[in-house]
């Protein structure tokens, strides 16, 4: 007998292999059930992986405040989960501020800039001045990595708490950062007295190793540079800084080769221990580790082929929509089906007219038909935030589970 959506809610059980998070026969029945009643492509969030995950990274890291980078995927429902989990915001963007403040504009003025204060930073270091002007109000936290940025917060947020954003190594990550933002460390205690000669309030000192971190060492020499840079600035301007924002990265075991985040946990603890004294406030910016693994794509077979000898099939959502990741995040997604059968090397190609929009050329599936479903695990991050209306065809439409 098949069971009705909510009772499939309430047994879905999740399963890891080497801890990449994979569906089971009861998430299998829900998928198609959710496909069946909402059309494809459908982008399922399961908030109680969120929020397991959330609970993981703090356990991990207990002494940690926990900013999500909306960036990883902005989805309202996604934001209100993790607030009423307590964590705090990453944001880059006024749409992306506006969203998270959302949840807190019927606090009383005073208990919501107080909320702001601890809780939002905006960590893009670049910003238009019309920004820097509707943010003065709020009094975040703003990072910043050039003198010119400096003199425009002067300008038009002189009340906000800044945090240096430093260069650091992003050697192994999937997605680097450093080439685009970051003071070079030889420069950085002389923009932070600077700061502090313009009146302005260095609150803190943030670094990003680079997205998809798969080389620790690269936490190892960030803290170790932060230290330095944190004693010479004591030392030199007389100010102790206390926040350090040790950025994210923290890796989503895609696959089996990738280091757990516990190991990686266990050696930013010690690191942190050894560096910094115990009133240094740590603040990370989780956003893949938080939802990678929370979300699935389900899609539809709209047309088959045969090219050069090879089965070839177009599906209903593709590069230019949540498989964008391929693309900008440098991830592959697996194609997976809910038929069994003899598999065969296939490709699969999105929806528009765009040879581009090519998901693989490899892709192992049994024959499938016209309407059958496929669907991809794992792609939470950077895939739905990114997706367009190219040649007309709409992002996938989002379904929430376990709310």
């Amino acid at each position: 007998m098949t069971k009705t959506n909510e009772e499939a809610k309430e047994t879905w059980k999740h399963r890891h292999d080497n801890g990449v998070h994979h569906i089971g026969n009861t998430k299998k029945e829900l998928l198609q059930n959710l496909a069946k009643e909402h059309g494809t492509p459908i982008f399922v969030i399961d908030h109680e992986k969120i929020r397991q995950n959330y609970k993981e990274f703090k356990e991990c890291l207990p002494n940690v405040q926990v900013y999500f980078a909306l960036k990883a995927n902005p989805d309202p429902g996604i934001v209100k989960t993790l607030f009423d989990m307590g964590c705090s915001f990453d944001v880059a963007s006024m749409p992306e501020f506006m969203m998270v403040y959302d949840n807190i504009k019927d606090m009383p003025d005073s208990e919501r800039q107080d909320w702001i204060w601890d809780k939002i930073i905006y960590a893009n270091t670049i910003k238009p001045t019309e920004t820097l002007k509707a943010l003065n109000k709020c009094k975040p936290l703003l990072t910043f990595d050039n003198i010119e940025e400096l003199r425009k917060v002067k300008q038009y947020a002189p009340d906000a708490g800044l945090v240096l954003r430093l260069r650091v190594p992003n050697t192994g990550s999937m997605v680097e950062l450093s080439s685009k933002f970051g003071v070079d460390p030889g420069e950085a205690v002389d923009l932070i007295a600077e700061a502090f000669t313009m009146n302005l309030i260095v609150e803190g000192l943030s670094f990003h190793v680079g997205s998809q971190c798969t080389n620790f060492e690269n936490y190892i020499q960030a803290l170790q540079l932060s230290a330095n840079i944190l004693k010479e600035t004591e030392t030199r301007a007389g100010q102790r800084i206390k926040i350090l924002d040790i950025g994210g990265g923290f890796p989503v075991k895609y696959n089996p080769k990738v280091k757990s985040f516990k190991s990686l946990a266990k050696k930013l603890n010690t690191e942190i221990k050894r560096l910094f004294a115990p009133d240094m406030q740590i603040l990370a910016e989780p956003g893949r580790f938080l939802v990678a693994n929370a979300c699935t794509l389900v899609a539809k077979v709209i047309g088959k082929a045969v090219r050069d000898g090879k089965p070839c099939y177009y599906i209903d959502d593709g590069i230019y929509h949540t498989f964008s990741g391929q693309i900008f995040d440098h991830c592959i997604y697996s194609i997976k089906t809910f038929k069994e059968g003899e598999k065969h090397i296939s490709a699969v190609f999105g929806p528009t007219c765009d040879a581009f929009d090519t998901i693989t050329l490899s892709a192992e599936l049994p024959e499938l038909n016209i309407n059958d479903l496929v669907y991809s695990e794992n792609i939470g991050a950077y895939t739905h935030a990114s997706s367009t209306c190219f040649n007309g065809f709409p992002p996938a439409k989002v379904v929430h589970i376990s709310r």
